[in-house]
């Protein structure tokens, strides 16, 4: 459980939105970084899974969810974001708001917040969905009243018999395993 609170305690709501960028590359780690020297925060959703290595022994390994998105913050305004999209050696897409639009969709910062909290890699009952799959769970919008996610909001879905929060971003979607009665309709949230 520390390390849950440590990976806590290192996200921080500044109050800036967030970009997706989908890449075309597998050279995902060379893309953060190219961001990250422009001066951009990123974040790149990992998880745990089982790998062998090189003994034939499994053991835990530390992987991006998906190894072609990656989210970077806009900390500065978008004309420089923009040139610094083009200037880049590697063949990316950052996500628009509507196919035919040339304006970039902005993830709302307390959004991503919560977001990048459900993304703690130290938690093990969570799911990842493609934004096709979380589009078609039905579920209400709740507030997580009790409990160690206390705080958190989404759409209350329903999978394999347990309940989950469920929180999408453009380009994905995370199911954190909760409990009903910990949950209020958004309306009742006092």
């Amino acid at each position: 459980m520390a390390e849950a609170t440590r990976y806590a305690d290192e996200i921080i709501d500044d109050g800036f939105p967030w970009y997706a960028i989908r890449l075309f590359t597998t050279r995902q780690g060379e893309v953060k970084s190219y961001f990250e020297e422009q001066g951009f925060e990123c974040f790149i959703p990992m998880q745990y899974i089982e790998a062998e290595g090189h003994d034939g022994r499994t053991h835990r390994a530390l992987r991006p969810v998906v190894n072609n998105l990656i989210f970077v913050k806009q900390s500065d305004e978008e004309t420089t974001f923009r040139r610094v999209v083009q200037q880049a050696d590697y063949k990316i897409s950052v996500l628009r708001k509507a196919k035919d639009s040339r304006e970039y969709s902005l993830i709302p910062h307390r959004q991503m917040y919560e977001f990048r909290l459900m993304c703690n890699p130290e938690v093990t009952m969570r799911k990842f969905l493609s934004i096709e799959q979380a589009q078609l769970k039905a579920g209400e919008e709740v507030y997580v009243k009790f409990g160690p996610f206390k705080g958190l909001s989404g759409r209350l879905v329903r999978s394999s018999k347990k309940y989950y929060l469920l929180k999408e971003v453009p380009g994905l979607g995370i199911m954190l395993k909760v409990s009903r009665w910990c949950c209020v309709p958004i309306e009742k949230k006092e």
